[in-house]
């Protein structure tokens, strides 16, 4: 086996994006290339730095482009070194990153720390993208769990009070996708996995009731029952969904300690993003890095 590619070391990321200018022209070049089209006049063009501003401007018309329009950097005084800096932490840690831990490392203030961190999150999850998984001859396990929220006192229905339910559906060694839904019943959720496994799939899940209609739906499905202490039957078990939950707790509870049922979907983004790249982590910068589109 030949050497397995490493993620890139914070040396590295500075030698290569030692100046903003060096950031700026990065984004450039990802974005288009040497020579495009000018949208003023027309004609290729080779396209220049514009000093004081974050722009190119075609050599023919002078027509300018703003590489950062359309990222999450747009529109920001924050710097795209301390931008990328941020990028390169949240593609090398595990558990995610915390804007306290932005503003200690960069020197912002939390404010600025937090907004990039969200915007950062926002854009793992629309790169990591909702392709359905599954499809004949795929198993996708499917296992629903519940986040944040206050833990009240007893009595019934009292511990879902301000939690989220969130259903994850992940083929097996493949990618993961969650999706949250209103509540655990059978009208929120099996939607929910309509849209989102194909057909054929054999559906791994734990005894709730409200699974018992998959095989109506062209799904083949198995079922371990937890509460008897059954986690394993055969090939059937939802053990990889129940290691992404463990993932995505860890990094909630200890990062971030509360997250917001509003802000809840970056972070699914994002833990997606670095569950589905878990095989291939030294890809995870260039992606984001590349993924600019025009």
């Amino acid at each position: 086996m030949g050497m397995a590619q490493k993620a890139p070391t914070l040396r590295q990321f500075q030698d290569r994006f030692p100046t903003e200018e060096s950031c700026l022209e990065h984004l450039m070049r990802t974005r288009y290339g040497d020579r495009h089209d000018c949208e003023g006049c027309g004609v290729e063009a080779k396209f220049y730095r514009v000093k004081k501003r974050r722009s190119y401007a075609c050599e023919h018309c002078g027509h300018q482009i703003y590489p950062t329009a359309g990222t999450p950097f747009h529109r920001t005084r924050t710097s795209l070194r301390d931008w990328f800096h941020v990028m390169f932490m949240f593609t090398t840690s595990r558990n995610g990153v915390a804007a306290k831990e932005v503003e200690r490392q960069i020197g912002v203030t939390y404010k600025t720390a937090w907004r990039m961190c969200h915007e950062i999150r926002k854009y793992m999850g629309a790169i990591d993208g909702d392709h359905p998984i599954g499809g004949e001859g795929k198993v996708v396990e499917v296992d629903e769990t519940l986040i944040g929220g206050k833990r009240p006192g007893k009595g019934p229905g009292r511990h879902l009070q301000d939690k989220t339910v969130v259903l994850g559906m992940v083929e097996r060694n493949g990618d993961v996708l969650t999706h949250i839904v209103p509540n655990l019943r059978k009208t929120s959720l099996l939607p929910a996995i309509a849209a989102n496994v194909l057909p054929g799939s054999a559906i791994h899940t734990d005894q709730n009731h409200s699974y018992k209609n998959l095989p109506g739906m062209g799904y083949g499905h198995s079922a371990v029952n937890h509460s008897r202490d059954e986690w394993v039957r055969g090939e059937s078990h939802v053990q990889s969904i129940e290691g992404f939950w463990a993932q995505l707790k860890r990094g909630i509870n200890g990062t971030h300690i509360h997250v917001s049922a509003r802000h809840l979907p970056k972070y699914l983004g994002e833990f997606e993003f670095r569950h589905n790249r878990r095989n291939r982590p030294e890809t995870m910068l260039a992606e984001l890095m590349t993924s600019f589109a025009r």
